[in-house]
């Protein structure tokens, strides 16, 4: 019988290798590389947090705090570099759903 954490560590290597992570890789590196972009993503960053931290202790997320996340967004993405970096980021999570998905298929079977 194979030993599963062996599996999950070959995982580990494959996804390494993927063109996915090596771009969001690199397009980090760029990012903190450029004192702009980093600090504009470390904010954006910052709020998202600040505002699902909100909604996980159950706090209403103000009209104000709403528009303020809206206005971030949109300055983050017309940033180059950040908005690679967050198409790259969706591009990997998608790989990481899917192989989530075939990882818990055993689990549908009980």
């Amino acid at each position: 019988m194979s030993n599963a954490y062996d599996k999950a560590h070959e995982l580990k290597e494959a996804l390494a290798e993927t063109q996915e992570f090596k771009s969001l890789y690199d397009l980090h590196r760029q990012i903190d590389a450029d004192d702009i972009a980093k600090k504009m993503l470390e904010n954006f960053r910052k709020l998202q947090l600040d505002l699902q931290q909100k909604q996980m202790q159950g706090v209403q997320i103000s009209e104000e705090e709403a528009q303020q996340a809206q206005q971030q967004f949109e300055l983050v993405s017309q940033h180059e570099l950040i908005s690679k970096l967050m198409d790259a980021e969706q591009r990997l999570s998608v790989i990481i759903t899917d192989l989530n998905k075939i990882i818990t298929e055993p689990l549908e079977r009980i």
